[in-house]
């Protein structure tokens, strides 16, 4: 890709359709803000540069931009005079004279690196034998809402036609407008110039630009994408459908790397999710960011992983929960209804029932017993845990941290552990059980004997 590239990302818009107090563009689709997407996909343009176009008052979208993105420019549109008029607002910050202008706008996630790839080379220029305007454009299964592209014999794109000012036979046109727009840079800002807001909104529209180039004999032409690519985001219901797209596109990749996936439909991945080889997922789990998984994991049912790393062999689940800052080691067993929040659990250790560690380190080969928690915040601070190799916590075992546990060390079940435990030694905390003969008797006598227990 030899011409300098422009990308021009829209997202301007006031989204007042989601109805929420977080701007549209950072509510999340597969764990990352949909802007984050598309972002994403810019970036992987080869020798690309930026340029985001704003609404005045953005600054949490600007922030979250700058974060990702950090050589981006930022472009303000003071008023919201329509799409064309969005583009100019980034005419400054264009500083190429030559090249190619890519306008995408900010709520189309979706949209894959490689269909605006094509969209650039074949912006090459008349001259070069390609196209100085380069429209996306998608086979609709339902066309009413949208523009349509009307080609001539040659299949060139003549012009863009709003779906209120089609004729008959145009409205039986399923090539419609995707949005997305290349133009040559020398082109772009003249003829923008041009367009005006004769129309019922009193907008400056984009795709205006086609039909003024047409006029000059500038050669337009269409990249087609699947409909589902360029689906924008203006709606909660669409937000959804968005997240359902992406899924399946995760799932496919995962399941093409060597995933097993039990049932692919009710296992939710993040953007960021890595699987090794042969690792086989349960039925109702749900990835959020940041996890890897090594290779021969097993993942059972209803499980919810988060900001974890998860080393080859583990066995998590059923009902397991691992938190942010869980590492867990190889061939470890993590049970049902087991939570880890910032733990460390060795190679081999075992943590297999109905328990809480947190901020703690288990060694490896230890067995944690069911029933255990570490007690890690003491309601201003948190505190750590360390539980050596080998060692045993009996059921029902607290451990009331700052506290260590060593090497090859027991506690007895039940106990509420609040200091240190040396190596190989048994700790044990509770109260003597003693026994009164005849006691349960004698108190059902004094209360008429009516009544026995579990009635």
């Amino acid at each position: 890709m030899s011409d300098a590239v422009t990308t021009v990302i829209l997202a301007a818009g006031k989204s007042t359709r989601m109805k929420s107090s977080l701007p549209k563009a950072l509510h999340p689709i597969a764990g990352r803000p949909m802007l984050g997407h598309v972002l994403s996909t810019v970036a992987a343009i080869e020798g690309g540069r930026a340029v985001l176009v704003l609404a005045p008052g953005m600054d949490e979208v600007a922030e979250f931009a700058r974060r990702f993105y950090p050589a981006l420019d930022i472009a303000i549109q003071e008023r919201a005079l329509g799409t064309g008029h969005a583009v100019r607002a980034a005419e400054p910050l264009v500083a190429e004279k030559a090249g190619v202008v890519l306008v995408i706008f900010g709520d189309t996630p979706l949209v894959r690196s490689e269909t605006l790839s094509q969209m650039i080379e074949a912006c090459s220029g008349g001259a070069r034998g390609g196209a100085d305007v380069v429209v996306l454009g998608f086979e609709a299964s339902d066309p009413t809402p949208y523009g349509r592209l009307i080609l001539d014999a040659q299949g060139a794109l003549t012009r863009i036609v709003e779906r209120k000012d089609a004729t008959a036979n145009e409205l039986r046109i399923h090539l419609c407008n995707g949005g997305a727009m290349a133009v040559r840079t020398e082109h772009l800002f003249r003829l923008l110039a041009r367009v005006t807001n004769e129309n019922a909104s009193g907008e400056y529209y984009l795709p205006d630009v086609v039909k003024l180039a047409r006029a000059e004999n500038l050669r337009c032409a269409v990249i087609r994408a699947p409909e589902e690519d360029i689906q924008g985001v203006n709606s909660r219901m669409e937000l959804a459908s968005a997240e359902a797209v992406m899924q399946r596109r995760l799932r496919r990749a995962a399941m093409e790397k060597g995933v097993t996936l039990s049932d692919p439909e009710t296992v939710y991945l993040s953007f960021d999710t890595v699987f090794g080889q042969d690792v086989t997922v349960g039925q109702n789990v749900v990835f959020g960011p940041g996890v890897t998984i090594g290779s021969n994991v097993t993942i059972k049912p209803f499980c919810h992983i988060e900001g974890g790393r998860i080393e080859d062999g583990a066995q998590i689940g059923p009902f397991a929960r691992i938190r942010p800052g869980s590492e867990i080691g190889r061939d470890v067993h993590i049970g049902n209804f087991v939570e880890t929040k910032k733990a460390k659990v060795e190679e081999g250790a075992k943590i297999n029932h109905l328990s809480y560690i947190g901020d703690a380190r288990v060694g490896a080969k230890a067995n944690i017993g069911a029933g255990t928690i570490t007690c890690n915040y003491d309601g201003f601070g948190k505190h750590f845990t360390d539980i050596g190799a080998g060692a045993f916590i009996g059921s029902n075992s607290s451990l009331v941290a700052p506290v260590k546990i060593g090497d090859g060390a027991y506690t007895g079940s039940g106990s509420v552990i609040t200091k240190d435990v040396a190596a190989d030694a048994l700790a044990v905390e509770r109260s003597k059980q003693f026994e009164k003969p005849g006691w349960a008797a004698a108190f059902r006598a004094r209360h008429g004997g009516q009544k026995k227990a579990g009635e």
